[in-house]
């Protein structure tokens, strides 16, 4: 654009206004710092909520559990199934589906006999998977184990009729017992009750 003035013309166009690519790249920069700097402790948060979340998850395990030693007469449930809410096997409250845990901690959904919550895996050992009367449970064991070592969490945890959380930080310890936790979670070393 140019205007008329005394003497000649004169351009009057200016420069456009913006970012140049080294101002964005120092804004990229920037932002990458950052970033670096808070990913590590956002992992590390994150696997110490997932690793609340599955010591208070094998309490509600144990809370339900003793609630349907009292209630059946035939000892322990024989699978966390057993402890979830009625379903399509199991139409009314019974034995079979106590409805004394969530669909997810129990393994109805999705069906499976080691459910996932929190990024932590629960195996459920037991000396009879259908207990009766004159066949009861007296005793169990449920190990939570992260699903993704070093990222959704690092320690395991066991607990069983003893009332007991029993937590190994190295993650090393994976392994449960019908007859409850076994001698390899002692209390000491990276072994630690909750």
């Amino acid at each position: 654009m140019s205007k008329r003035v005394a003497g000649g013309i004169q351009n009057t166009m200016s420069r456009e206004k913006g970012f140049s690519l080294i101002e964005l790249l120092i804004v990229v920069a920037i932002m990458l710092i950052v970033a670096a700097i808070a990913i590590p402790s956002l992992v590390r948060s994150r696997m110490a909520a997932n690793e609340a979340s599955a010591a208070a998850s094998l309490k509600q395990i144990g809370i339900a559990n003793t609630a349907y030693l009292g209630f059946f007469g035939v000892g322990y449930a024989g699978d966390l199934a057993h402890l979830g809410p009625p379903n399509g096997g199991c139409v009314k409250i019974s034995f079979e589906c106590a409805d004394l845990l969530d669909t997810v901690l129990s393994g109805i959904t999705p069906s499976t006999s080691t459910p996932i919550k929190s990024g932590y895996q629960f195996t459920y050992y037991i000396p009879n998977d259908s207990p009766t009367p004159g066949d009861q449970n007296s005793t169990y064991s449920v190990v939570a184990s992260p699903v993704l070592p070093g990222t959704s969490g690092q320690s395991t945890f066991c607990f069983d009729n003893s009332i007991s959380v029993f937590k190994d930080t190295s993650g090393s310890i994976t392994l449960g017992d019908p007859t409850g936790c076994p001698p390899v979670w002692p209390v000491g070393g990276t072994v630690n009750p909750i």
